[in-house]
């Protein structure tokens, strides 16, 4: 590369990419030490770590960003980053091992920095063909100089004596002086050091240990990431001491107070279980919870901690990523945790574009939707970058910091000293709720406080939590608050698909009434939909009713979801009659108020769920809830029998004796708690406790002792995924309109336009469809229609596809 009079300012860190030009080394490498900086003023002290590191948990992390890249001053390295090369070939973070020692004379932090220096992009062993162990071990030092090739001489003392000083200068802890390095000296000791490693490494470690090691990793390429991204976090917490005293402004603006339990969560210190009905305030409660814990940990770990709001389905994620978003008067300070983050911000853009008067959404992807989807993307990414201190989202995403590794690490690092709040747990089946309390287990472990809040909790999940938790969680149940009874329970010995069901509910369309039929699988909603549908509209117009289940278009859903809100929404200045027949979606999805509900048998909890899009407020007399006697069929690749091929025998079963046992009355949450202890202290019950505690354990195991930190997990990745994400497929006769849209704009942003093609679907049907290399996605041959949804499939594997199977 040849000597420079400045050779600092000659070094790059990044290749210049489009408009945006090269990024000098020293300004990278002190960007990512300023960023690391500011991670740690936001996460506080990690006490998990700090013993591990006796107190330099910190000082190590921003050490490792301050020295991450400074092997890439190798002329090959600056060679690839000029553009001249297509491809060094070697590691840089190999070569930044070579500086540690002249600046880091502690033996034991040196060799926790060189941990987190050489693994913020790769594994260590484990990766067939790309872990550190496979591409350098059994070197010796003199062919891995040939193999890093030329170093220049003055670019190695002027960068040592640079780091030092900047090291100093961050009061981080260094050596006295820089002293002096040669090149050859630099290759030798980064052989040296990665030879250590891979020892050190290469073996099972305990558990505390392994841990702080996979923090050290995280913190290191968070740091890395934002200072790439020229990011920079959200350092205040909306939800802290000043929330409740401006809550209580809001609310005696309308002549209300806080009610009891609102204000038994506020001062509840620790862990939380809350048992509250619809409409008493439920999250109202836990959230004057999360400011009170967000208090206490500020000052316990001098950090600003997050709040994280979890929920199973992506359609009531987004309800409440809105409900904060005015609750706090800011969109920007929520950020959205799920797989689809950014379809969301696009769907918000484009109704805040509409809303203002701009261009109306078209049927084919435009110029609108192009430049909505590149804020959508950067507002996602934004999350990704850990950005937002309130994020609303799935488990599952949390999920992924087990996966640990360059690529997930940070967000184990990121819920250290967090706040969380799990709602909806009766969505959960025992595999994943296991799941959930083994994560709970860890996100205590690292300073968390953890609330779990439902409008029927039974006694049963209060006692896993309890087990699970180190500290005790306080119980907050809700007392008589004087709510209106809103439901009475009539039970029907046949069939929601009967005959007799089907004129019922005719009788109660006659009568002008609004109706909810909730069917169990596809077949049946769209049976009783071509069935009833013509009568509705013969009576109440052609917009009255709608047909909502899992297997639409995203563009079509979203439609669909609007008139059905339009329609018979809980805040509707007028009610008005017609019909909504649909799957367990609608369970969660929608805040939805109908005069009277036909149901197939379920689960109680999700009856519950059914039962509150019923009356939802209470204002007028006890409406009917009426189950339906189950069906039991078969169910593909599984034992035992099931309700309508979804639910297993022996909890619907349970759940229909507590009804019949209390047919014809009116009924209440408090009521329905008693049922489910019931229910859960039968033998079922005691098996499906048993249950949940073995995936909580296996779980736990699996994936959270990391005893291996710096294994390549790839394949524990494989099993997540396989546990935790559907497929998605593009109808054939959608596929030129899904390639026009991907050609708009950007890569990225062309990919999101298209996503409103994309029907969602369960792994195993993959098998239906063939994957297209060319757009990168599934395409389904089969029927569809905008208002029925996914109808017949065709292909090579149609026959291993049953419409009712698909939820």
């Amino acid at each position: 590369m040849g000597t420079s009079a400045d050779p600092l300012r000659a070094l790059l860190a990044k290749s210049a990419r489009g408009a945006v030009p090269p990024e000098e080394l020293t300004v990278h490498l002190a960007a990512t030490l300023a960023a690391g900086v500011e991670f740690a003023r936001r996460v506080g002290r990690i006490e998990a770590a700090e013993r591990v590191l006796d107190g330099r948990f910190w000082p190590a992390a921003q050490l490792s960003g301050l020295y991450h890249d400074g092997g890439k001053l190798p002329d090959g390295c600056q060679q690839m980053l000029l553009g001249r090369v297509r491809s060094w070939g070697e590691r840089h973070e190999v070569v930044s091992l070579g500086f540690l020692p002249s600046l880091v004379p502690d033996e034991q932090l040196c060799g926790w920095v060189a941990v987190g220096v050489a693994t913020h992009h790769r594994a260590l062993t484990g990766t067939l063909g790309r872990d550190l162990r496979f591409l350098y071990d059994g070197l010796t030092s003199e062919d891995l100089a040939k193999r890093i090739g030329p170093v220049d001489e003055d670019a190695v003392t002027a960068l040592l004596g640079w780091l030092h000083a900047t090291a100093a200068t961050a009061m981080l802890p260094t050596a006295p002086e820089a002293g002096t390095l040669s090149s050859t000296d630099l290759i030798n000791t980064a052989h040296h050091i990665l030879a250590e490693l891979l020892h050190r490494w290469d073996r099972r470690v305990a558990t505390d240990v392994g841990l702080a090691a996979v923090l050290l990793q995280g913190a290191v390429t968070v740091a890395d990431h934002l200072s790439s991204a020229h990011g920079s976090l959200h350092i205040a917490q909306p939800f802290d001491h000043t929330f409740r005293p401006t809550l209580e402004e809001q609310m005696a603006v309308k002549g209300r107070a806080l009610r009891e339990h609102q204000v038994r969560a506020a001062e509840t210190s620790g862990h939380l279980l809350l048992r509250a009905p619809t409409g008493s305030g439920k999250t109202e409660a836990v959230l004057l919870w999360a400011a009170r814990q967000v208090t206490e940990l500020i000052q316990d770990s001098g950090g600003v901690p997050r709040v994280f709001f979890t929920l199973p389905y992506l359609a009531s994620i987004n309800a409440m990523v809105d409900r904060f978003a005015d609750l706090l008067g800011d969109p920007e300070l929520v950020g959205v945790a799920h797989s689809r983050a950014a379809s969301y911000h696009l769907a918000a853009a484009i109704r805040s574009t509409d809303s203002q008067g701009g261009e109306e959404e078209q049927e084919e992807a435009g110029p609108c939707q192009q430049s909505e989807a590149s804020k959508a993307l950067a507002r996602a990414a934004a999350t990704r970058m850990l950005r937002e201190v309130v994020r609303v989202g799935t488990p599952y995403q949390l999920f992924r910091a087990a996966l640990a590794g360059p690529s997930h690490a940070g967000l184990l690092v990121d819920a250290a000293n967090s706040v969380f709040i799990l709602d909806e747990l009766h969505a959960y089946d025992s595999r994943r709720l296991g799941y959930i309390l083994a994560m709970v287990r860890l996100w205590e472990h690292l300073g968390g406080r953890i609330a779990v809040v439902s409008a029927t909790l039974p006694d049963v999940l209060a006692d896993l939590f309890k087990d699970t938790l180190a500290q005790a969680p306080a119980l907050v149940d809700t007392p008589d608050l004087g709510l209106p009874p809103r439901h009475r329970l009539q039970v029907r010995h046949h069939h929601l698909t009967d005959p007799a069901a089907i004129d019922e509910i005719r009788t109660r369309l006659d009568r002008g009434q609004s109706v909810l039929v909730v069917a169990n699988n596809v077949a049946h909603a769209l049976a009783l939909f071509t069935e009833l549908a013509p009568h509705c509209r013969a009576l109440h117009g052609e917009d009255s009713a709608f047909l909502l289940h899992s297997r639409f278009t995203r563009k079509d859903r979203n439609r669909i979801e609007k008139n059905i809100r339009g329609r018979f929404a809980s805040t509707a200045a007028d009610r008005r009659p017609g019909l909504l027949i649909a799957t367990q979606v609608v369970e969660v999805s929608l805040d939805l108020d109908l005069d009277v509900l036909f149901a197939a048998a379920a689960p109680l909890e999700a009856l519950l769920q059914r039962f509150g899009r019923v009356n939802r407020l209470g204002t007028r007399e006890p409406a009917d809830v009426i189950v339906h006697a189950p069906a039991w069929t078969r169910r593909r690749n599984q034992r035992g029998e099931y309700a309508d091929g979804i639910y297993p025998r022996e909890a619907v079963e349970a759940g229909w004796r507590r009804l019949l046992d209390h047919q014809n009355r009116i009924i209440s949450e408090a009521d329905a708690t008693g049922w489910l202890n019931n229910i859960y202290a039968s033998d079922w019950g005691r098996r499906w406790h048993n249950e949940v505690t073995a995936h909580r354990d296996d779980f736990d195991s699996a994936f959270l002792t990391f005893s291996r930190p710096f294994a390549d997990r790839t394949d524990l990745g494989q099993i997540f995924d396989d546990l935790f994400d559907g497929t998605e497929a593009v109808l054939e006769q959608h596929r030129d309109a899904y390639t026009k849209a991907l050609r708009q704009g950007t890569a990225a942003e062309g990919r999101l336009v298209a996503d409103q093609y994309l029907i969602p679907m369960p792994a195993w049907a993959a098998q239906l469809s063939r994957y297209e290399k060319a757009l990168n996605v599934r395409i389904l041959d089969a029927d569809y229609d905008p208002d029925l949804g996914l109808l017949a499939v065709r292909g090579p594997h149609r026959q291993a596809y049953q419409t009712g199977q698909v939820v």
